[in-house]
């Protein structure tokens, strides 16, 4: 179904419609779910983002997650 899957990325089509860098992180769980958080920066400020994304990492302990069993 077109529809269905358009709507999986429809909250990267702007990031990729506009060029505007973009990351997806891990940050918890929800019902047993993996949950991400999306950063976008402004143009041509990949170093940047990356940079954020891995201090948001390591200060949220992203590597230490595990879903509730």
């Amino acid at each position: 179904n077109p529809l269905e899957l358009y709507m999986c990325d429809i909250l990267t089509v702007p990031a990729n419609l506009t060029g505007y860098p973009a990351i997806s992180i891990p940050c918890g769980f929800v019902n047993n779910l993996p949950i991400g958080l999306q950063l976008i920066s402004k143009p041509f400020s990949e170093r940047t983002l990356l940079n954020f994304a891995k201090a948001l990492e390591e200060s949220l302990k992203v590597s230490q997650l595990t879903p509730p069993l």
